[in-house]
């Protein structure tokens, strides 16, 4: 579980970084599930984007795709989803 000290710093590095994904009317498919637990072998921390097309409110993605991947929730806001899965050699160290 990650603390609020520990969320605020992995948002800051999210900043700057560019959506991986997007989520569009097929919303979560196990295709996509299966793409952004892949996409945690290369990185710790992943930004997705909702689009308005996508027919799933942005909070249920998040938790679902969490829950199906074994990563957190760091932040949602807007329609916009960061996640966060610590890696066996991490490469984020967290304060």
């Amino acid at each position: 579980m990650l603390t609020g000290k520990q969320k605020r710093y992995l948002r800051s590095l999210a900043s700057t970084e560019n959506a991986l994904f997007q989520i569009g009317k097929d919303a979560l498919s196990d295709n996509l599930i299966r793409t952004v637990a892949a996409s945690f072998n290369n990185r710790e921390l992943v930004k997705i984007k909702a689009l308005k097309t996508c027919p799933v409110d942005p909070k249920e993605l998040a938790f679902d795709l969490a829950m199906n991947t074994g990563s957190e929730v760091v932040q949602i806001i807007g329609h916009t989803i960061i996640l966060y899965k610590q890696a066996d050699d991490p490469v984020i160290i967290l304060p």
